[in-house]
């Protein structure tokens, strides 16, 4: 198994009025050279947990950072107008909440970060502040 020393969280960009199903993630992911989804778990916006990709295998979705990471990704990001927006549900906030719990308990001593947290990252991604959220 991988050391896990870093969670990252982050948003899909996808606009508050629109949807981005798992299987177009991928198909968008897979469409950049990924082998499949780059995030390990993408949460729906009815707050279901997907799991996009094995904990075992290094994701894709924080360069430099891949190799001791867990990415963790919502539906959303963006409000009707295109602007960097929290637009998480409710059910997207206690089950982000929840997983990133159980992460935890399983990987006691990772850290949890946005994508925006990280050196070198200009992005609002996850558009929201995870330190004092989390």
């Amino acid at each position: 198994m991988r050391t896990i020393d870093l969670i990252v969280v982050h948003c899909s960009a996808t606009r508050e009025d629109r949807r981005l199903p798992p299987e177009s993630l991928n198909r968008i992911h897979r469409s950049r050279g990924f082998l499949c989804t780059g995030y390990h778990y993408y949460l729906l916006r009815d707050g279901g947990v997907v799991v996009t990709r094995p904990i075992a295998l290094p994701g894709a979705h924080a360069r430099g950072y891949n190799k001791n990471s867990i990415g963790i990704c919502y539906e959303g990001g963006l409000d009707k107008l295109g602007r960097p927006s929290d637009t998480r549900t409710d059910m997207q906030r206690i089950s982000l909440r929840n997983l990133v719990a159980g992460l935890l308990e399983r990987f006691p001593h990772a850290k949890v970060c946005g994508h925006r947290d990280l050196p070198g990252v200009h992005k609002d991604c996850p558009c929201f502040d995870v330190k004092t959220d989390l």
